[in-house]
Order: structure tokens, then C-alpha cells, then sequence
């Protein structure tokens, strides 16, 4: 399994913007599947968006498409959630998670991850 290490957290207005980062190592990061889920207090965990380390392809949740970008630092093997337009729907502790290796494309359900970093709040008021 991987070990992964959230930051960049914080409490912000809405409308603006905030940087999520996720330390990767362990496992194989070049060739896995990583993503970034989220869960508000009282809700289920969903999934936000997802990226294939190897080639880049990307998946996003309906409700973040258009304000939300992931990406991948190759190099320092670190995952990124660019969030923009943030809104009070937004707030909700951030995980980074890892794709278990058998599942080929990015899946959006939780289950299909077996690498969970310790999540990162994210706070926005209206």
C-alpha cells in the first residue's frame, strides 16, 4: 500500500480559491490510479476527482467540473487539487486515496481504494 500525507487545508470565503496537496509513496505511484475524495459532517464520503498517474487522464464528480483541476507532480510525487470558486457546499475534510491496483480505469467508488491519507479540512463560509 501507499503512504499519503494531505495539506493545504484552511477557512476561506466563498469564491475563493485553495491548493490541496498529497505527498505519495509506497507503492508504485507512477503507475497507479490516485483521486481525492471528500466528506462533510454527517455524509458519505464521495468521490471529487481522479487522475491516471501514467498518462494523465483525468475523471471529476459532477458538482466540482469547471472550478476543480487535479494534477500530478512526476518528479516529487505529489498530488494536487487546484479549487477554485469554492462554495459553502464545498466544506469537508479532503482525502487523498489510491486505487487498488486491479481496477484498471478510475473508479469512483470509494471501495475501489485501499490507501487513505488522514484527510485535510476545508472550510468555507458564505
Amino acid at each position: 500500500q501507499a503512504q499519503l500525507v494531505e495539506s493545504g487545508g484552511g477557512f476561506l470565503q466563498a469564491g475563493g480559491s485553495l491548493r490541496l496537496s498529497c505527498a505519495a509513496s509506497g507503492r508504485t505511484i507512477h503507475s497507479s490510479i490516485m483521486a481525492w475524495f471528500r466528506q462533510a459532517p454527517g455524509k458519505v464520503r464521495d468521490f471529487v476527482a481522479g487522475i491516471s498517474w501514467s498518462d494523465g487522464v483525468t475523471a471529476y464528480a459532477d458538482a466540482v467540473k469547471g472550478r476543480f483541476t487535479i494534477s500530478r507532480d512526476n518528479a516529487e510525487n505529489i498530488l494536487y487539487l487546484q479549487m477554485n470558486s469554492l462554495k459553502p457546499d464545498d466544506t469537508a475534510v479532503y482525502y487523498c486515496a489510491t486505487q487498488a491496483p486491479q481496477f484498471k480505469t478510475i473508479d469512483k467508488r470509494r471501495g475501489a481504494y485501499d490507501s487513505w491519507g488522514q484527510g485535510t479540512q476545508v472550510t468555507v463560509s458564505s
